[in-house]
């Protein structure tokens, strides 16, 4: 009944008091740092997972020097983020729209010399490379996408697809860090990534009332 409540609150102010910055061009700021969200892409601070995954990154995660595969970009965030330890970040994603955005969110944070955005499906645009870590904000819910913008947020088969497709793009030390919400199907994830011989080991939980928000390590044994 809290959880209802909590959600029916969040869900009044953002149609009273954020709805206009939705699906619209808008500058948000992270930590100071300036994200220019694009129609049609994922806006990291109206929804909370792509900036609390932005947020947790850490030299911990991110070694110095590694290469880094952020995969789904959507603005960028999360590739921008990585850069701050990361020799090379390949963003990815398959709404040609995120990609110009997390273009220009990489010019306008000045990573352009370690960051690279890639369109594409998955592990389409990057078959050809191995990384140290891969980060992934998944589309949680599972269905049919409407449209290329509902890429962000629902998927029939990503979570198998992105599992059986992990074990080629991870260099052998290498982990991903994916991000799940209670509210979507994040049994399917645990289990695609289960069957494909991986473990998954809880790095971070927040219970934001509405949800539970985890972020996983995902690897065949301790990631170096």
């Amino acid at each position: 009944m809290l959880r209802f409540f909590v959600r029916f609150l969040l869900w009044l102010r953002f149609w009273l008091f954020q709805r206009l910055r939705h699906n619209r061009l808008v500058l948000e700021h992270v930590n100071g740092r300036p994200f220019l969200v694009l129609p049609g892409v994922f806006n990291p601070t109206l929804f909370r997972s792509s900036e609390l995954f932005a947020k947790s990154l850490s030299s911990e995660w991110i070694r110095s020097g590694s290469t880094v595969l952020d995969m789904g970009t959507g603005s960028g965030i999360g590739a921008v983020y990585a850069a701050q330890w990361a020799a090379h970040v390949v963003a990815v994603d398959v709404n040609p729209e995120a990609v110009c955005c997390a273009r220009i969110n990489v010019l306008l944070n000045h990573v352009d010399d370690r960051v690279e955005v890639r369109e594409g499906d998955l592990f389409d645009p990057v078959c050809d490379m191995r990384f140290d870590a891969i980060l992934f904000n998944p589309p949680f819910f599972r269905g049919r996408p409407r449209d290329v913008p509902d890429f962000a947020w629902r998927s029939e088969d990503v979570a198998e697809r992105f599992a059986a497709g992990l074990r080629g793009r991870l260099a052998p030390d290498g982990c991903a860090w994916v991000i799940l919400s209670s509210l979507g199907d994040d049994e399917a994830f645990l289990r695609a990534f289960r069957a494909n011989g991986f473990q998954a080991d809880v790095m971070l939980r927040r219970d934001l009332l509405s949800e539970v928000m985890t972020i996983y390590r995902i690897g065949q044994g301790p990631c170096m």
